[in-house]
């Protein structure tokens, strides 16, 4: 995406970023810490969202900011926002969060003034986590500024901590045969930054799977997997159906800003 519309970030605004990621990392809980989390098959959890940005064809301004909240296990939708929004900054590599999230949280703030009934326990995010080049992806800050257990879901393999999508890693991937295989994604640090996980059965690329906040990873993959009716976990999928409209034109249920 390009950063002309935008104009050159500043190195102060970079540093600026770093520097509350850095802060708001401190406050990630990598383990579980709801009650349902501890049944293994989620006893008490009854709602699921997920969000999503979708981009107009051709341009770098405009976008479609989703929440879709599911019913869990049914995952039938119990409520869905799109609205349209002006980004404000561009797309940098390991800065994700500060061009999304503030319009993803407000939607979850809507959410809860409008139906806090249907607030969800546990929020999957189009993105890494854990998974970053400072270990505090939009997964991680979704989760921080909302206190919701969020759970990072990227399709592409983010290339950290010697971490490459080389013949060695596309080896493993030949090697998961059926849904809900997975392999960890270890840094040359030694950390377990995420997994990749086969979703479903014809899926032929993995999912990564990365832990944003208030979540294991083991509970993250457990979770994504029960949520897959086809590789993209239902709720992420849903907030992402006005994404083939927008490539033609404005979708007329996306609320205007």
């Amino acid at each position: 995406m390009a950063h002309e519309a935008f104009g050159p970030p500043l190195r102060e605004t970079l540093s600026r970023w770093k520097r509350e990621q850095a802060q708001l990392k401190a406050s990630v809980i990598d383990h579980d810490t709801e009650a349902w989390q501890q049944k293994t098959d989620f006893t008490g959890l009854f709602r699921v969202g997920g969000v999503d940005i979708s981009f107009i064809k051709g341009d770098d301004v405009r976008a479609c900011a989703s929440l879709v909240v599911l019913s869990y296990p049914e995952l039938e939708v119990l409520y869905e926002e799109h609205r349209m929004v002006n980004l404000t900054a561009p797309y940098i590599s390991g800065f994700l969060a500060f061009r999304e999230v503030s319009f993803l949280v407000d939607a979850i703030q809507r959410l809860q003034k409008k139906k806090p009934d249907l607030m969800p326990q546990v929020l999957l995010v189009d993105g890494n986590g854990v998974l970053h080049h400072r270990g505090f992806g939009v997964a991680c800050h979704i989760g921080i500024l909302t206190d919701l257990p969020c759970i990072g879901v990227a399709k592409k393999l983010l290339q950290v901590d010697g971490l490459k999508n080389n013949d060695l890693h596309k080896e493993k991937i030949q090697h998961l045969k059926t849904g809900g295989d997975t392999f960890p994604l270890m840094g040359d640090s030694g950390s377990i930054l995420g997994m990749a996980l086969k979703s479903h059965n014809k899926s032929s690329k993995p999912l990564y799977i990365s832990v944003g906040h208030k979540v294991s990873l083991e509970t993250a993959v457990h979770l994504i997997q029960a949520c897959c009716r086809y590789r993209i976990p239902e709720p992420i999928r849903q907030a992402a159906t006005v994404r083939s409209s927008l490539q033609v034109a404005v979708p007329a249920h996306c609320e205007h800003l």
